[in-house]
């Protein structure tokens, strides 16, 4: 409960620390998650300053969602209370995913509730009059207006220390949550997670050490930067205006750009994964939800080239050619009507895979089809910059922007097919990739580059300045 005194919040590499103290009690919480494992940490350390022995009642509170939000879950969380274990599982009835969260504690739960209008009563989070009670009404959430709120009891002697773990974590069943439970039940084992994931931390994040005058722009290059891209990008997909979790075709695709300094296998297994969202005919999902399988097919027309943007910048970074021989399996799903810029479904694998070198051609091809009346790429509902969605959804608009990054792309894979042809001609087992590059020649490539070329600093120059886009009705 908030008061007057000074409360200090330190962010780290992979973890939070928060001290405060009140009513001669030092409080200290280290929060963290391990690195292997779907836990959220909880090491709260507190010390009785006073000389005499303090008893205290310690609530751990949370709203739970489980679900895409907290509107439509509200009511449907079930808790089941395993006393043995002393952890409370907690499924979302109505959610697809078969997988369930838990909370635990090292010490005893004395009890517990799933019911936030008991527990806040007629008072509020600041001071809920469940506080005033001997225990927690020990009510399951459905039905209501759901929580979980745990009590225990703490007993502090003069001028001693103690550690509690407490955690919310996810788990697959029900016997794997307990699992965990029990592991980080033990304060040593959380306090040893605690100091690996600062030591991977750091060793990751030491690979890049930048010295400017500035010492605050070192701050942000050394660490934070990087941190926050893998951690809020990569991992979390999380933003401070769109926090949906999803993976985003092109945006975690050009989040490894920086990353790439730190560990080029991120951007290698980004593309692998990117590249088995592509449908056969060359097109990609904008963006998909790797739980549900859900994701939207749309005419986004910038998404399936940074694929191949990206597969450039991984060879000419690493010379790794041999990424170009990964079988990766398309998607498969319905076709967009005419007048339907969207679909959102469930696109499932297709049984047809090819290696990524096919999935790049694919998209160049789909590109290629794609050219309007001033030889240039249509924009669709969208080139990168999703504010100009609606300029070309009808199918006519055209962008000088996608003709210049389309260049930039095909210019810089047309080498890489040169070289990669004359390695797989000497290999008579790549036969079949050998039949289908007779299809898509490099000389056609080449007569492209020159035609768009040539578009761009025609139709797209206006004798000072390069234009942006041309409308569906011709502006």
């Amino acid at each position: 409960m908030p008061d007057d005194n000074d409360y200090l919040v330190t962010y780290g590499f992979g973890y939070a620390k928060y001290n405060h103290t009140s009513l001669n009690i030092q409080q200290e919480l280290n929060v963290f998650i391990p690195k292997e494992d779907s836990v959220k940490i909880n090491i709260l350390t507190l010390k009785n300053l006073n000389s005499k022995k303090k008893i205290l009642k310690l609530v751990y509170y949370i709203k739970p969602v489980l679900g895409e939000d907290e509107i439509s879950s509200n009511g449907n969380i079930e808790l089941d209370y395993k006393n043995n274990s002393n952890t409370i599982i907690l499924k979302n009835r109505i959610d697809d995913n078969e997988k369930y969260c838990f909370i635990s504690c090292s010490e005893k739960i004395h009890s517990y509730t799933g019911n936030r209008d008991f527990f806040c009563g007629n008072g509020n989070i600041s001071n809920p009059e469940a506080l005033k009670k001997v225990k927690l009404d020990e009510k399951n959430s459905l039905g209501i207006n759901n929580i979980v709120a745990i009590q225990m009891e703490i007993e502090l002697e003069a001028f001693e220390n103690k550690d509690i773990s407490i955690m919310f974590g996810m788990e697959k069943d029900v016997i794997s949550c307990l699992d965990l439970a029990y592991q980080y039940s033990n304060i040593s084992k959380c306090k040893n997670e605690l100091d690996n994931i600062k030591t991977y931390w750091n060793n990751f994040l030491g690979n890049i050490q930048v010295n400017t005058p500035i010492e605050s722009f070192n701050i942000m290059l050394n660490g934070w930067l990087a941190y926050q891209s893998l951690v809020c990008r990569m991992w979390a997909r999380s933003g401070f205006y769109q926090s949906g979790g999803a993976f985003g075709f092109r945006d975690q695709l050009q989040d490894t750009l920086g990353l790439k300094y730190y560990d080029i296998n991120i951007m290698k297994k980004q593309i692998i994964k990117h590249a088995s969202h592509q449908f056969l005919e060359g097109d990609v999902q904008h963006w998909w939800h790797d739980e549900t399988n859900r994701g939207i097919r749309t005419r986004f027309t910038d998404d399936l080239l940074w694929l191949v943007y990206i597969v450039n910048e991984y060879i000419s970074f690493t010379g790794d050619y041999s990424v170009l021989d990964e079988d990766i399996y398309y998607k498969e799903g319905n076709m967009l009507e005419d007048n339907n810029d969207e679909y959102y479904d469930v696109y499932e694998n297709s049984v047809i895979k090819e290696k990524l070198y096919m999935h790049c051609i694919r998209a160049i091809e789909k590109t290629i089809g794609n050219f309007g009346e001033h030889g240039l790429p249509k924009i669709g509902s969208g080139d990168w910059n999703d504010g100009m969605n609606k300029v070309g959804n009808k199918g006519k608009g055209e962008s000088i922007w996608l003709g210049f990054f389309f260049y930039d792309v095909l210019n810089k894979f047309i080498p890489i097919m040169e070289k990669y042809e004359k390695n797989i001609k000497s290999n008579e087992l790549q036969q079949e990739v050998i039949d289908k590059l007779n299809d898509f020649t490099i000389k056609r490539y080449k007569e492209t580059l020159e035609k768009l070329k040539k578009s761009l600093n025609t139709e797209g120059w206006d004798g000072r300045w390069y234009k942006r886009a041309y409308t569906d009705d011709g502006n």
